[in-house]
């Protein structure tokens, strides 16, 4: 018996308090176009969080934006809304200032190809994202990607040229602080202009990290190495596992 007594103190006496994983939100709620790429984009963003040892929590319901912002990271998963349409907007009213000052205060984004195409009724998500989309071509061609110089770790295991398919998006209102990471060649889809395209970047809005890439449109990128790598970057970035 007290042999049980001493073995019971010992353990509480050098016992380790346990900390919670840091959470991942997956936030893939779309009111605009729909892209089927969705449902297999959060199946590989679940095992590449919990690969990191983190905790991730997928959603749609933007009732999760009206709860207290703890995560370590939010995942935009081509989170469309509708320009036509300003109520398929979910960003409004105390979300709005809840997700900036998530961001401003040092929090996390990693947003997802069609994230830019989203609230077109809220000029600081714009910002926040870093550009807006304008057009794309049609159809999912491949295109010759380059690496920029700007050293990142989204970009840090991609090759300096890589040809991938994808849905090639045209952006406005480009942010001017932001670090460009990957362009595409429009020529090598077939286009007339001879500037390389912004693809994927990444800046810092007041304390917070924001990461953006135009890849994810098809069901296939997620089983591509390359986009596995090129998110788990980015991932690492946004929660500070990097630099």
């Amino acid at each position: 018996m007290i042999v049980r007594l001493v073995v019971t103190l010992l353990a509480l006496l050098f016992a380790v308090p346990g900390h919670a994983a840091p959470r991942v939100l997956l936030f893939h709620r779309a009111t605009g176009f729909v892209h089927d790429s969705i449902p297999a984009a959060v199946v590989t963003l679940t095992k590449i969080v919990r690969e990191r040892g983190m905790e991730p929590v997928a959603s749609d319901d933007p009732a999760v934006f009206d709860q207290p912002l703890t995560y370590a990271a939010i995942v935009l998963v081509s989170t469309t809304t509708d320009p036509k349409r300003p109520e398929s907007e979910w960003f409004v009213g105390p979300r709005q200032g809840a997700l900036q000052r998530y961001v401003e205060g040092g929090g996390g984004i990693v947003a997802i190809h069609a994230a830019a195409d989203s609230h077109y009724n809220w000029p600081w998500y714009a910002r926040m994202i870093g550009g807006r989309f304008a057009q794309h071509p049609p159809g999912t061609p491949e295109a010759e990607v380059t690496r920029t110089p700007h050293r990142h770790p989204a970009t840090n295991g991609l090759p300096d040229h890589f040809r991938i398919a994808d849905e090639w998006y045209g952006f406005r209102d480009l942010s001017t602080d932001i670090d460009h990471l990957l362009t595409f060649d429009p020529q090598s889809i077939g286009a007339g202009d001879v500037n390389p395209k912004p693809l994927a970047w990444a800046h810092r809005v007041g304390k917070g990290r924001v990461f953006y890439t135009g890849l994810g449109h098809r069901k296939e990128s997620w089983g591509d190495p390359r986009v596995l790598a090129h998110v788990g970057g980015a991932l690492d970035w946004a929660t500070g596992r990097r630099r």
